[in-house]
């Protein structure tokens, strides 16, 4: 398992994670938190957390 490494808050249940600038990232990933309220990037350890109240009501 990876080692988080950076923590961001979003407001929906699906992000892209590309590494940003960490040793030139990695390939554009999308990650699909379904009914969890975070996620962590396979590739860089970058953990995605939903941020309290959002994410509701989308459909997706």
């Amino acid at each position: 398992m990876s080692e988080v490494l950076e923590e961001i808050e979003v407001t929906d249940h699906v992000v892209a994670c590309d590494g940003g600038n960490l040793a030139l990232g990695h390939p554009r990933v999308y990650l699909n938190m379904g009914e969890k309220t975070q996620i962590d990037c396979p590739y860089c350890g970058r953990r995605y957390r939903l941020k309290d109240g959002a994410g509701h009501g989308h459909g997706h």
